[in-house]
């Protein structure tokens, strides 16, 4: 599949199939198995991961059979397709693909088409309750835009694939709507004067019910403690508070939660669900589905975090969390894929770090030199090294007592720091 087919995370937009005919025929011929499951949806610039992972967890804390369907994967490709935790078989994978080889040669589907195909087959075969489907990119065009679910959710709307999507907010927004369906609920996490009109606009469209989770809910106390982030959720309509422990710690899971927890409470519409296993799941959102590289401390000494975020939005988030951690010098391994807004990414991060240039083993990577001549413009100093290994090998040699280490700017050099950390366990 990775050698024969287009895959974007590899090949950038010129994989992006911008159309549904693909995945269409591709349910046609494997008898439209995305009509024989119930499904969520969730699209978002950024916590569509994190929000599709704690639904998921929560679901089969509540002892449904549950599937879950996000990317791109981390370490291994099945990380992609999951039931109740546990990743799709690898006779499944072999099985799927070697009746993928003797499908009509018109079709030519992308890794993604073909991998979420593979997944509602999957799912299917196995007769899940409900599967929590996480889109790859944009909405109205994505190939996961095929299903017709239960719920809808859009986390927020930032810049990000504004080569595919959009220059503005609104234009983003609008692909991301795209996800809305006829008389099918929608919650939206987040939202901004440039694209609450357009949610509002599409869901009329449709005849669907749309709740802002930020109208129903309101964020309280937010504090790390014992290696939780404890939250506090506040009702606007009766001014209850709710205190949830997730075992996800990045600051900006408040938000990711507020957005579940709409999300739930619309669930709650239709099938049942026990508060305390709620609380349980979101507790253990990692243990549950697998989830990793969400302000993940994969090492204790010397301190080594990492996350996913690779926008500005998400490197925002990141900052303002190191600015609440108490560490003598901060040591930064960073890497970008070459199709980023990568100066909004550099004039966010902090001046005082010493970083450590790199590049991921992906076509899409920025050459760690070009990275480096581009954050020099940013006062952002450090030495460069062609393999990530070895520039979290330099941070490590320069560690002192009380540094902290972030890894952080693409999902791909996380990747290749949590296969590292896998391989030594």
């Amino acid at each position: 599949m990775y050698e024969a087919l287009p895959m974007f995370s590899r090949s950038g937009a010129k994989a992006y199939k911008a159309d549904l005919g693909n995945i269409s025929r591709l349910c046609e011929i494997f008898d439209h198995p995305e009509k024989k499951i119930t499904t969520i949806h969730i699209a978002g610039t950024n916590g569509k991961g994190s929000v599709s992972n704690m639904l998921a967890a929560t679901l089969q804390n509540n002892n449904f059979n549950c599937g879950l369907y996000t990317s791109p994967h981390l370490y291994d490709f099945r990380e992609r397709i999951r039931i109740d935790g546990k990743m799709i078989s690898k006779d499944f994978v072999i099985n799927f693909v070697e009746n993928w080889i003797a499908l009509p040669a018109s079709i030519q589907p992308s890794f993604f088409e073909l991998t979420f195909a593979m997944a509602l087959q999957y799912f299917a075969v196995e007769k899940v309750d409900i599967a929590v489907i996480e889109t790859g990119l944009g909405g109205r065009l994505d190939s996961t835009n095929i299903i017709q679910p239960v719920l809808s959710v859009i986390t927020n709307i930032g810049y990000d694939h504004m080569d595919i999507l959009g220059d503005t907010l609104e234009k983003i927004a609008n692909e991301k709507a795209g996800i809305i369906k006829k008389q099918t609920p929608v919650v939206i996490g987040e939202t901004h004067p440039e694209t609450k009109n357009v949610f509002i606009k599409k869901a009329k469209e449709m005849d669907a019910a749309i709740v802002f989770a930020e109208d129903v809910f309101k964020i309280g106390n937010v504090e790390q403690t014992n290696n939780y982030l404890s939250v506090e959720i506040i009702s606007t309509e009766n001014q209850k508070a709710s205190f949830y422990k997730l075992d996800l710690r990045g600051n900006y899971q408040a938000k990711n939660l507020r957005t579940s927890i709409a999300a739930l409470d619309q669930l709650k519409k239709t099938i049942n669900l026990k508060e305390h296993l709620i609380h349980n799941a979101l507790s253990n959102v990692s243990r549950i589905t697998g989830l990793k590289g969400r302000w993940e401390v994969v090492c204790d000494n010397p301190k080594i975090i990492t996350d996913v975020a690779h926008n500005m939005d998400g490197i925002l988030q990141v900052t303002e969390q190191l600015k609440q951690i108490n560490y003598n010098q901060l040591h930064w391994v960073i890497g970008m894929v070459a199709d980023k807004d990568i100066e909004s990414v550099l004039k966010s991060l902090p001046k005082k770090a010493i970083y450590y240039f790199t590049k991921a083993d992906n076509p899409r990577a920025l050459p760690e030199t070009d990275l480096q001549k581009k954050a020099n413009q940013f006062n952002l100093q450090g030495k460069t090294y062609s393999k990530v290994i070895d520039a979290v090998n330099a941070a490590v040699s320069n560690f002192k007592k009380d540094d902290l280490i972030m890894v952080c700017g693409s999902v791909f050099i996380v990747a290749e720091v949590i296969a590292e950390e896998i391989k030594k366990s």
